[in-house]
């Protein structure tokens, strides 16, 4: 299924629902970022998706990246809660979602890199490269607040 993200777009559609989602921010031994190129938009991301019923969040971390990039991952802190209502995802069924997204840091703990349904590029990339990619500002803004380190989680007021 294909989607169009909207950002302070005046003539976005309307959200009609809300689903809890979580990003992953996973660094290798060299400092190098786990990024995907997600399937239904084309962009460049950090992995991750939504939340199943029956799991924890923490669980909803580990099986997101594993799915999307082949590797193992243990998430040890919170970066942010990201809920801009002037994000909205447009799928091609209808539905349009406000962003709700926990954004995790997590350990390398395993895993080789791989393709999915969901990623048709997995790559480790350095800081100064992320740059040159296609990513949305929403998504350059977790890896910002992951880069920076900060000390208590980021959600806007």
């Amino acid at each position: 299924m294909a989607r169009t993200d909207h950002y302070n777009d005046p003539n976005a559609p309307k959200a009609t629902n809300i689903v809890v989602a979580v990003t992953a921010f996973v660094q290798d031994e060299h400092g190098r970022l786990l990024m995907i190129r997600r399937t239904d938009n084309g962009l460049y991301s950090i992995p991750g998706g939504m939340q199943d019923v029956g799991e924890t969040i923490g669980q909803t971390v580990v099986r997101e990246v594993k799915e999307e990039t082949g590797i193992d991952v243990e998430p040890i802190d919170i970066i942010g809660v990201y809920s801009d209502p002037k994000h909205v995802i447009a799928y091609t069924d209808g539905e349009v979602r406000q962003q709700f997204s926990i954004c995790f840091r997590a350990r390398l703990i395993g895993g080789e890199l791989r393709t999915s349904d969901e990623s048709s590029e997995v790559h480790w990339i350095s800081r100064g490269d992320l740059d040159a990619l296609n990513i949305h500002p929403s998504i350059r803004l977790r890896i910002e607040h992951g880069f920076e380190k900060r000390t208590t989680p980021y959600f806007a007021v």
